[in-house]
């Protein structure tokens, strides 16, 4: 094999994930979960407003409103990213905003710490990626379980690297 050719194989990611916050309301739901929601906050409004107490209508409307904005918040925050990846020579790591704004980490596997801080009843509370320089805090969005897994296979991953 030629020199090359080595090189370009330890460049190849052997270790890549994808990290996503989970929202349990897919589309479907939150259409179905507003649908339901107007309806009573019209059959509701309707029976106040036939009582002649016109303002609990109007009222009414400003919750449906708030809680369609506090969705619409939620769903925007759900747009960020975590991408890793991790080869014999390189982890890189992209983190995503939700507006779209990328933020790259470029740094050797060899100089690198993973620290996992852990809470007895919550599990990993905390990970972040530790150089000389920085510290990159890694998944704070997501939940204990996916930090475990997540924190588990980047462990035996960066133990790999660091072999050679």
């Amino acid at each position: 094999m030629s020199e090359t050719n080595a090189e370009f194989a330890a460049d190849e990611p052997f270790f890549e994930a994808l990290l996503k916050p989970h929202r349990s309301l897919g589309r479907t739901g939150f259409t179905i979960l507003f649908g339901a929601l107007l309806f009573t906050w019209m059959i509701i409004g309707a029976i106040f407003l036939s009582h002649g107490a016109w303002p609990v209508f109007g009222f009414f409307g400003l919750d449906v409103i708030a809680l369609y904005i506090a969705f619409r918040i939620n769903y925007r925050a759900a747009r960020a990213r975590e991408e890793v990846s991790l080869s014999r020579t390189q982890l890189c790591i992209r983190k995503i905003s939700p507006s779209g704004k990328s933020e790259n980490y470029r740094v050797n596997p060899f100089w690198t710490r993973f620290s996992i801080a852990r809470h007895t009843e919550i599990g990993i509370t905390r990970m972040a990626i530790e150089t000389s320089e920085k510290i990159i805090p890694i998944g704070s969005f997501l939940n204990p379980d996916d930090r475990e897994s997540f924190a588990t296979a980047f462990s035996r991953a960066l133990a790999t690297a660091k072999r050679g």
